[in-house]
């Protein structure tokens, strides 16, 4: 019998590796509901139809139905009204209606984070249920086989059981009244009950009549006596009309209790009197107690939501089923899911649906084959809380289209943890009631820390025996560390599945290995042993004095011992000491975040955002074999982290989980790294970390700090940086917060589109030289570049548009671009397949402008009349003394009228070949490193012909000078367009 996941409570000591045997398993056939209200286009409707297939998926009643490429609605819920027919007037069955509006509008409130999947998304029309596995008090309680999760993934699971069918008869055919419902964070026990919640409101539960849900958290926080009654109707005002059907037989009644670990219940008749009288008041531990023994209510059905390390604490005696939620156990789960998630109307944000959706589709395959060859990213999504998360990385990576970014990745990583962990206490019975966040901030937190500074990322079971077991010294401690490893430990930590490291441990998302040292660190639990003892100290000795102080001021008042207060007031100081010791730390902290953001070793990586889209969607291309080594691991992230969770945003909801940073810490650590910070980025940073720079100060979420950075950078060179949506909002919102302008922004061969310059329009305004090129610029993107260059505040003196499909209509928005510009002095149109009509174009508006000094228009198609023309028309300019007009298709007699211009005469030369009548021209230089440069992007041939003309113009203008000076000139040049020839012809240029 397979087994997906089981409580590892009463794990030996120092056995972490039977933690890695209750991973879920993947099952036979299973259920699924979904509840879609739509799903766009054919093609997601084939990809779930695809999914069902393969996993013999059943869509029950009220789900939407996918066959032949459509989908019908088949909701044909079984009329409760048998039930309420029952009741003994219509008062009570509209109180019951009212209620299931209440809950409806109540469970099916989404938090903000869920907003970003567009208005369609919710929970009632969006949602696939996770495995449940049927399970017993003796699995639980019992060590589970040693199991690899590559065995888990081969073995079905034979005792999986619906949500529906949690309350059916038991293997002996008793009626079950009570279930346990348990899983360890993060499997969507909440979720999944909400949406059970969410079902019977629309009638799609129709074996309760009533279903009234408690939080066992805000039960937990009241002590006073009070009925079950008043408990209800205070909780549901409007069930008052009911309450006096409730204990009959005829009422079908469902109890939920959710969050049990929250609640300290004792089953003792000493600790926990009986009571059967729904009248009578008692604390609400006592209500739940007796609910459980069926003493309470005995015909009422009651379903437990809770971790594992709490099951034990209902006696097995009344509970008549246990159901593990294992999560998504197979991948063909994990592809729904984000099929139903990235493909929502409204997702992308794009108001064209057709592109957007087309996007959306992309994502989804990509993510689908990489979740089937990579089995690690597979793992981390058997529990649905990182479904979630690696759906709203993607959302962030390429949906973001607004300045500033409306979310951080650091945000959105708090979020997460927010979501899962919000209000949980690690365990209710310590008296020390330590946040759960808090602890593994510094357990977890510490263990993550290591292997960034050791740059390992994956932990053998002594790594985990050291840093979680070392330091254990009290009952209280083990304790806590016992639940920590039932209830939370696979949360963070998952067996690595790469061949010869089955028997260690990985981070389930890589990042999050990233996030928890940053924020270990920033937290200050990096501590020494003599930091600790003496902060400890310090706070003893701070309250210790000051009461004693006062109490020897009043004594040397009537007897002489004034010495006393003088030295209690020295023990004062020592508090006052050791602050300013801590401001050190907040130094250290400041330095590790600098020293980690610029390491010289990581300057020629990919980007961090670019690491984070191949860890999700994987890296197109052959993989890896598994013995080949692998590059050292890079941490990228970790000071980025450690900036974004020092903003105030983040700051609030970590202080709402436990993990508190005082705004004057946030204000010392930034006061003291601004200046080693800005220093750094004056160096010159390679392009990718130059964005991970400005992504830093994005995260950072500190306008005046970032302001004070950029006005140091004049030069921006992101050449070659994947520029997407997200890059340009990021790039956009960090140059905004300062007005200076910008001597030179480099975005060659950076992918850009039209709308990448809709996004980057206030900072290319600011922009003295503007490299754009090799960015696929067509037509439109020029009609954007024209709106620039027309723009009253536009300073862009230098704009290099080379290797773009610009074409005859993209030359047009550009002539009129010239015509009314003032800041133009130097363009580069090389390469843009103008042709002789994109150039006369240009030529026509030339006139009109007073400032352009050099026009480049090599490389474009261009015959003798164009380029005639074009130079005809420089001549009459004021200011254009430069035409570049090589690699075009001139003749030889248009050559010969090109090269009788004359500076002094007629006020431009004009940049053909490399001679320049019996003389090697000053340009020959410059033409040939254009060449070199461009090759990759030209036609090779066309190439090889060009310099096969220029080699022989260079030997017809040799053999008619005399002079042996020029003569040696000639020869070296011919020497260089041979050699380039040959590298050409040999592939090797």
């Amino acid at each position: 019998m397979s087994r997906a996941m089981q409580c590892q409570s009463c794990l030996p000591w120092g056995s972490w590796t039977q933690l890695r045997r209750s991973l879920p398993g993947s099952s036979g056939t299973r259920s699924v509901y979904l509840c879609a209200a739509s799903v766009p286009g054919t093609a997601g409707s084939t990809f779930l139809r695809k999914i069902l297939h393969a996993s013999s998926i059943s869509l029950p009643r009220g789900s939407v139905r996918y066959q032949g490429g459509s989908h019908e609605r088949s909701i044909q819920p079984r009329s409760s009204g048998h039930g309420l027919s029952q009741l003994r007037n219509v008062a009570s069955s509209d109180a019951i209606k009212k209620h299931q509006k209440s809950l409806s509008a109540w469970f099916s409130h989404q938090p903000n984070e869920e907003r970003q999947f567009g208005p369609s998304f919710s929970l009632d029309a969006v949602h696939v249920d996770p495995v449940i596995r049927e399970s017993s008090l003796e699995e639980i309680l019992k060590p589970s086989p040693d199991l690899t999760i590559q065995n888990q993934l081969q073995q079905p699971c034979s005792q999986v059981i619906s949500l529906q069918n949690l309350f059916d008869v038991d293997a002996c055919g008793r009626q079950v009244k009570n279930v346990v419902l348990y899983g360890t964070v993060g499997t969507g026990k909440s979720t999944l009950i909400k949406k059970m919640v969410v079902d019977w409101c629309h009638g799609l539960l129709p074996r309760f009549e009533l279903v009234i849900p408690f939080s066992c958290e805000d039960l937990s926080h009241s002590h006073a006596p009070i009925s079950l009654r008043r408990l209800i109707t205070k909780k549901y005002q409007h069930l008052r009309d009911v309450m006096p059907m409730l204990g009959t037989s005829n009422l079908k009644v469902l109890f939920i209790l959710n969050g049990l670990e929250r609640l300290n219940l004792d089953f003792r008749l000493a600790g926990t009197e009986l009571c059967c009288d729904p009248n009578e008041p008692v604390p609400p531990s006592a209500i739940v107690v007796n609910l459980l023994r069926k003493y309470l209510l005995p015909e009422a059905s009651i379903i437990v939501t809770t971790r594992p390390s709490a099951v034990r604490r209902i006696p097995g005696k009344y509970v008549g089923r246990y159901a593990e939620i294992c999560g998504f156990s197979d991948t063909n789960l994990q592809k729904m899911y984000f099929q139903m998630r990235l493909s929502q109307p409204g997702c992308s944000g794009e108001n064209s649906v057709s592109s957007s959706s087309g996007e959306q589709e992309n994502l989804v395959e990509m993510l689908s084959r990489n979740l089937e060859r990579h089995n690690q990213i597979a793992a981390a999504c058997f529990l649905p809380s990182y479904c979630w998360l690696v759906c709203t990385t993607l959302h962030f990576l390429y949906f973001t289209r607004t300045v500033p970014p409306s979310q951080t990745l650091t945000g959105i990583y708090t979020s997460f943890l927010r979501l899962n962990f919000s209000g949980e206490v690690l365990d209710s019975t310590d008296p020390t009631n330590i946040s759960m966040m808090k602890y593994v901030a510094k357990m977890v937190g510490k263990l993550a820390y290591e292997g960034v500074m050791s740059r390992k990322t994956c932990f053998s079971e002594d790594d985990l025996q050291q840093c979680f077991e070392v330091e254990m010294k009290t009952e209280s401690e083990l304790n806590l560390l016992e639940v920590f490893r039932s209830d939370v430990f696979r949360f963070f930590l998952t067996p690595c599945v790469q061949p010869g490291k089955e028997h260690t441990f990985v981070f389930t998302i890589p990042a999050m290995q990233e996030y928890l040292a940053a924020l270990y660190v920033v937290l200050g639990e990096k501590k020494t042993l003599a930091q600790r003892v003496g902060k400890e100290l310090s706070e003893v000795i701070g309250k210790v004095s000051e009461d004693v102080a006062v109490v020897m001021s009043i004594i040397s008042k009537v007897l002489p011992l004034r010495f006393l207060p003088v030295l209690f007031n020295l023990l004062k100081i020592f508090p006052r000491y050791f602050s300013r010791l801590s401001s050190k730390d907040r130094d250290a902290i400041a330095h590790t975040m600098a020293e980690e953001l610029f390491k010289e070793e990581d300057y020629y990586n990919d980007d961090v955002l670019d690491q984070i889209n191949s860890s999700i969607l994987g890296m197109e291309g052959p993989m890896h074999h598994p013995d080949e080594a692998r590059d050292d691991e890079v941490f990228e992230l970790f000071p980025i982290f450690m900036g974004g969770i020092l903003s105030r945003r983040n700051r609030a909801i970590l202080e709402q989980l436990g993990c508190s940073i005082k705004n004057l810490a946030a204000f010392e650590i930034a006061k003291a790294m601004k200046k080693t910070v800005i220093r750094n980025s004056r160096k010159g940073l390679p392009p990718s970390e130059l964005m991970d720079y400005l992504f830093f100060l994005h995260e950072f979420q500190n306008e005046r700090f970032t302001a004070e950075a950029i006005r140091s950078l004049r030069t921006v060179n992101l050449s070659s940086v994947r520029m997407t949506p997200l890059k340009c909002s990021v790039l956009a919102s960090v140059m905004g917060t300062t007005c200076h302008e910008v001597e030179e922004l480099n975005l060659t061969s950076c992918n850009l589109d039209t709308s990448s310059l809709r996004i980057l329009f206030p900072v290319l305004l600011r922009c003295k030289a503007l490299h754009l090129q090799l960015n696929s610029l067509g037509s439109d993107a020029c009609k954007e570049i024209r709106d620039l260059l027309l723009h009253d505040k536009c300073v862009v003196s230098k704009l290099r548009l080379a290797n773009n499909p610009v074409g005859e209509q993209g030359a047009q928005y550009l002539a009129e671009a010239l015509a009314g510009n003032h800041s133009l002095t130097h363009l580069s149109l090389l390469h843009t397949t103008l042709g002789d009509r994109g150039a006369e174009v240009i030529a026509q508006h030339l006139a009109e402008n007073q400032h352009l000094q050099e026009l480049n228009l090599g490389y474009n198609s261009l015959t003798d009349a164009a380029a005639l023309h074009v130079v005809e028309v420089a001549k009459k300019h004021a200011t254009l003394d430069k035409v570049h007009l090589y690699f075009n298709d001139i003749s030889e007699d248009g050559k010969q009228a090109l090269h009788s211009l004359r500076m002094d005469r007629d006020g431009v030369r004009a940049l053909v070949f490399l001679t320049a009548g019996t003389d090697v021209s000053d340009y020959w230089s410059h033409i040939l490193n254009v060449v070199q440069r461009n090759l990759p992007f030209w036609d090779r041939e066309r190439v090889r012909q060009h310099l096969a003309l220029i080699l022989q113009d260079l030997e017809s203008s040799r053999r008619q000078t005399a002079n042996p000076w020029r003569k040696a000139k000639f020869l070296r040049v011919e020497s260089e367009v041979k050699k380039m020839l040959g590298k050409l012809q040999h592939g090797t240029l």
